[in-house]
């Protein structure tokens, strides 16, 4: 099925959606850092014929515009952004799914506009209303001392990304973009991720995702005891060192509906990994809730 990729302009912005068009069941897809919409192409050929796949780049990432302004990042205000591209583009109700920071936004919309969500899935990310385990998952990485964060810090810093990123665009993004069992990223997907971080202002946007951390997750401390309306998935690449098994504890319990958890044995880049097992998650979950 052809795609209709274009731009659209709404009142928060200029933003670049890769869709495949159609009458179908729409299913939202939203990626992390650092890639793009570009990361679900491996998904496309799976799910193309079940449902319409609407893949928007997010603020400050891929062709999307690139706001420097710090508070655009937070996680509350990029999830207006998709609700609004979203109304723009006449896509009332859908499925949802995000990878990494895209599934933090996606969990906001969730909260937001609950009535037009149909059902949320969460790839390796953590739950934002989870307390129990965000405590889990704290005390385990306490453990492992602060080495496997230090890319967040580092470009919490002020004016270091900017310093150090640009014209090392292909050195920092291959240094992340690893799958497990020592199997290759993709090459055209690295390159496409090349491509978008050497769009001028980019070390400042992408750096913004993290550099507004403190203050969303002051608004998560307050969410325990909220629930998800709708039926949830979580899809775990159990190789993954940052967002790890304790996350995912207790998932079921911020949901009213059902959810349940799914673990692969990749690591973090699970739709690259893996696109048959989550192509065949995402499409039995989907599937189950007539989207629509």
């Amino acid at each position: 099925m052809p795609q209709k990729d274009t731009f659209y302009e709404t009142a928060r912005g200029r933003f670049f959606v890769r869709d495949t068009g159609g009458g179908l069941p729409p299913l939202v897809m939203l990626h992390g850092w650092p890639e793009s919409s570009y990361c679900w192409e491996p998904l496309v050929p799976r799910l193309s014929s079940a449902f319409r796949l609407i893949r928007p780049d997010m603020r400050g990432m891929g062709d999307s515009e690139r706001t420097l302004d710090r508070k655009a990042y937070l996680k509350t205000e990029l999830a207006q952004d998709m609700l609004a591209l979203l109304q723009k583009m006449e896509v009332e109700t859908f499925g949802l799914a995000g990878h990494d920071w895209g599934g933090v936004v996606a969990q906001e919309m969730a909260l937001a506009a609950p009535e037009r969500i149909r059902a949320l899935a969460l790839l390796n990310i953590i739950v934002i209303n989870n307390a129990p385990g965000m405590a889990a998952a704290m005390e385990r990485l306490r453990q492992y001392g602060a080495t496997i964060s230090w890319y967040q810090t580092f470009q919490q810093q002020e004016h270091l990304a900017e310093a150090m990123i640009p014209g090392n665009e292909e050195v920092w993004l291959s240094h992340f973009l690893r799958l497990a069992k020592k199997k290759p990223f993709p090459q055209d997907a690295r390159q496409e991720y090349i491509r978008t971080f050497k769009i001028p202002g980019t070390a400042t946007t992408s750096a913004n995702y993290y550099r507004t951390q403190y203050e969303d997750m002051q608004r998560w401390r307050t969410l325990p005891g909220q629930k998800f309306k709708m039926p949830g998935l979580y899809l775990h690449g159990q190789r993954d060192i940052v967002i790890i098994p304790e996350y995912h504890l207790g998932f079921a319990d911020c949901f009213e509906a059902e959810a349940r958890v799914i673990s692969l044995d990749e690591g973090h880049f699970i739709q690259e990994e893996d696109p048959e097992g989550v192509a065949q998650a995402l499409s039995g979950f989907f599937g189950k809730y007539a989207l629509g």
